[in-house]
């Protein structure tokens, strides 16, 4: 099995930036793909961006193009790095992998971030 805690959440102003960090435990080796979701207040959770195994491959929602980037490490640790935050970014933001194939099952806890001035 895999597991999955991120941390890095917070309060942050307009314009800021924040990094949210994506711990892996387990079965990691399974992982096909890794992404970032996120819930803001009120929506349904949404796709944020993601990575494949190798970190080459990254897809992003247009909402987050251009300001966030995500990435992995070779140590089970995939990172949101969040640019020019907005007001609308406010959300609790998940980390969820996708283990041997399929859609992604395996989710952490989620983490909040807050934008506000």
């Amino acid at each position: 099995q895999v597991q999955l805690v991120e941390s890095g959440g917070g309060f942050v102003q307009p314009g800021d930036s924040l990094r949210l960090s994506c711990a892996g435990s387990g079965r990691t080796v399974n992982i096909i793909s890794t992404a970032w979701f996120r819930q803001l207040p009120g929506r349904e959770r949404e796709f944020a961006a993601s990575v494949d195994s190798t970190g080459r491959r990254k897809n992003y929602a247009d909402s987050v193009k251009g300001r966030f980037n995500i990435s992995r490490d070779n140590l089970n640790m995939v990172y949101l790095q969040m640019n020019s935050l907005q007001l609308n970014d406010t959300a609790v933001y998940y980390c969820a992998a996708s283990v041997g194939g399929g859609g992604y099952r395996v989710w952490g806890q989620g983490t909040q971030v807050t934008v506000s001035s």
